[in-house]
């Protein structure tokens, strides 16, 4: 199907705005423009906010954000727990330019989401962030009753490069005998740096908004040295994907991630790991966090949302 005319309107009003995916900027340049751009989407309430820090792996501090639902007693109540690694490739992006969905998610869930500030690169790459989303995922499972978390009812969520640290730090937390996750949401998630095997990467090679060639930018930044087919990276390519969390796999029907997404879920369903694979027509990468403007997207985090719940009854 055609553009969803909503969407439309949103890429409409993000070509007019300071924040533009391109390769001819810093990576620095393009965090600003995203943090100004973030301002676009709607901040609801939520029960209680919290800024604090954990310890990294590499004795570096990782901030986070803890957000309770509203209703809740953050004082008193005891709830289920997410633990949030937003998206950006790897590159950009923060706990403050993904504090709108996550609020929602939040609210949505009724669970205690943690969101973590994970190192970037080019400064940080690989394996900086994917071990700072571990450790802070390992914190939680073994100090979340401060917060009021449940830790026997945890589960893991991203967007984008954020959907490929929860994938991730799922396959850690099996590899290394870690914190057991009920479920991992993950939203357009990155699965594999090898782009010329994914027909979507060529038909939506020039976006809308994600391009495959900024997405190729993002891969070089984060990769350094490394190669693209270490599992950690691209979590398509382990050898082993059974028993892992269920999973929640989104993708967009315009976005150059949409087969490498859709690929994972059905590799992780053949490993014989529980999943619902959801493409939502007529959308774009990022279309997630606009539902206040996207009768699509709030659908989509609504859907995500109540699956997050069920995951963690």
């Amino acid at each position: 199907m055609p553009i969803d005319p909503q969407a439309q309107m949103i890429l409409d009003a993000m070509a007019q705005s300071d924040f533009q995916l391109t390769t001819e900027i810093t990576p620095q340049q393009m965090r600003d423009g995203m943090t100004a751009g973030s301002m676009m989407t709607e901040v609801a309430d939520v029960a209680k906010v919290e800024n604090t820090a954990i310890p990294g792996p590499d004795n570096n501090d990782i901030p986070i954000r803890v957000y309770w639902p509203m209703g809740c007693d953050p004082d008193q109540d005891v709830l289920p727990g997410v633990v949030f690694f937003h998206g950006g490739g790897w590159v950009i992006g923060s706990i403050d330019t993904h504090d709108g969905q996550v609020r929602k998610l939040c609210n949505g869930s009724g669970a205690v989401f943690v969101s973590v500030d994970y190192r970037l690169a080019p400064e940080d790459p690989f394996p900086a962030g994917a071990e700072d989303c571990y450790a802070a995922a390992v914190w939680v499972a073994q100090n979340g009753g401060q917060f009021g978390i449940d830790t026997t009812k945890l589960a893991v969520a991203g967007d984008s490069a954020g959907g490929n640290l929860a994938a991730v730090v799922s396959q850690m937390a099996r590899d290394r005998h870690g914190p057991e996750f009920l479920f991992q949401l993950l939203v357009y998630p990155v699965c594999d740096m090898e782009t010329a095997r994914w027909p979507s990467m060529q038909e939506n090679k020039d976006g809308p908004f994600l391009t495959t060639e900024i997405m190729e930018w993002f891969h070089a930044h984060y990769l350094a040295d490394n190669e693209p087919t270490e599992p950690y990276i691209s979590p398509i390519r382990a050898s082993d994907l059974s028993n892992l969390p269920s999973a929640l796999v989104i993708t967009a029907e315009y976005d150059p991630l949409r087969d490498e997404g859709e690929a994972y879920g059905q590799a992780l369903q053949d490993a014989g790991v529980e999943v619902e694979i959801m493409r939502v027509d007529g959308m774009f990468h990022g279309f997630f966090g606009f539902g206040e403007f996207i009768d699509k997207a709030k659908e989509t985090m609504d859907y995500a949302s109540a699956a997050l719940r069920d995951a963690l009854a």
